[in-house]
This record gives C-alpha cells, structure tokens and sequence, in this order.
C-alpha cells in the first residue's frame, strides 16, 4: 500500500486522478441540476408591494423639533 504521494507508484495516481475527475463531474451535475422550478418563474411572479419612504421620527427630551 502507498502511503505517500512521494513514493506512489503510476496506478495510484492514476487512482486520485479518476476520483478526481468522478467528484469534479459530480459537482458540476449537481450544480447544472440544481435549479428551483420553472426558469421562466420571475417573469410570472406577482408584483410586489412597493413602500415609500416617510418623514423621518424626531425624538427629542424637552419637545422642541432638532432637525
């Protein structure tokens, strides 16, 4: 058995290059397959409750209006 990459001979390495490359292929299917339902989902999405922005809160001790 091959305990070191050093002293590994060719079928070793030929070994963690085929794990290699399995994993890698792995992920990239995982990655393409991963999507979440339909791809034309946002174009069908409800529009979504705009809110605007008011005056902001004064805050003040003795009621006199800082700004």
């Amino acid at each position: 058995m091959n305990f070191s990459l050093l002293t590994a001979d060719r079928v070793t390495h030929l070994k963690i290059v085929a794990v290699a490359l399995v994993a890698a292929t792995v992920v990239t299917v995982v990655g393409l397959k991963a999507r979440v339902g339909d791809p034309n989902m946002a174009a069908k999405a409800p529009a979504t409750e705009i809110v605007k922005v008011g005056k902001p809160p004064v805050y003040t001790s003795n009621g006199v209006v800082v700004r």
